[in-house]
């Protein structure tokens, strides 16, 4: 067993799903696998189990019955990890739009850095985006200074979902009181960690678009991410996101995970 876990969401995601586990495997540094399935009905899920047949002691799936949200697969496996015992859990996208090879980037800044999070930025120093659009980088960028404002957060790169957490962050924050199901989850877990005091740092990476499959984007997430941080940093005047006994809900019920 690894002290890493990587938690990868899948919603039909076949053309990317087994490369990913290869490359993610075949990387210097070992790192468990999760991957939380939403039903995927192109076959995603199967296509895992047979490479489980190759790396069933360090890879995982969790099956969800449809598509429940990305923030909800981000929870169910940050629990799964907690309960294991896994001391470092990150988060990445399936398409290769976040590279593999940054996760052990990563790792060793968690260390070097003494942070509780790593976020692989656009947006810092050294950080870029690939075959994006104008408009596109137009409104990431707009995005994220607008949350920046909203929030105070210091963070370049706050919609960013490659990321690295110390268990001590998720075991700290109280899962049910974040509210986002979509992309905006990311910024919500971001800013509950940030006002729990929590070092966040991040380092460049490159984000390039997807080649294989469809984005999962659409006009209902930024909705909910515009009009949604107005109300976080509302609420946050009024209640903390810190767990009132200090313990995480990794014991609640789970799904179990197939190996």
């Amino acid at each position: 067993m690894s002290d890493s876990l990587v938690i990868i969401p899948t919603y039909n995601e076949k053309e990317n799903i087994v490369r990913m586990i290869h490359t993610v495997f075949g990387l210097d540094k070992d790192f468990d696998i999760l991957i939380v399935d939403d039903g995927s009905p192109d076959g995603t899920a199967a296509l895992v189990k047979e490479e489980q047949k190759k790396f069933g002691e360090n890879l995982f799936i969790l099956e969800r019955k449809g598509k429940l949200g990305l923030g909800t697969a981000y929870i169910a496996g940050f629990k799964w990890g907690l309960e294991k015992g896994y001391d470092f859990i990150f988060e990445m996208d399936c398409d290769f739009s976040h590279n593999p090879k940054d996760l052990v980037r990563m790792y060793r800044a968690i260390h070097e850095k003494n942070a509780d999070i790593v976020v692989g930025s656009r947006y810092v120093k050294g950080g870029q985006l690939e075959n994006w659009p104008v408009d596109r980088i137009m409104l990431s960028k707009g995005a994220s200074l607008y949350v920046r404002m909203i929030t105070w957060m210091p963070v370049m790169d706050p919609t960013a979902g490659f990321i690295c957490y110390r268990r001590c962050v998720l075991e700290s924050i109280d899962f049910e009181k974040i509210r986002f199901i979509g992309y905006a989850f990311q910024i919500e877990m971001k800013f509950a960690a940030y006002t729990l005091g929590f070092k966040i740092i991040e380092i460049p990476i490159t984000f390039a678009d997807r080649v294989e499959g469809n984005s999962k984007m659409s006009k209902g997430i930024v909705k909910e991410a515009i009009q949604g941080v107005l109300k976080m940093r509302w609420k946050s005047f009024f209640q903390s996101y810190k767990k009132s006994n200090g313990v995480n809900a990794a014991a609640a019920e789970l799904p179990s995970a197939k190996n």
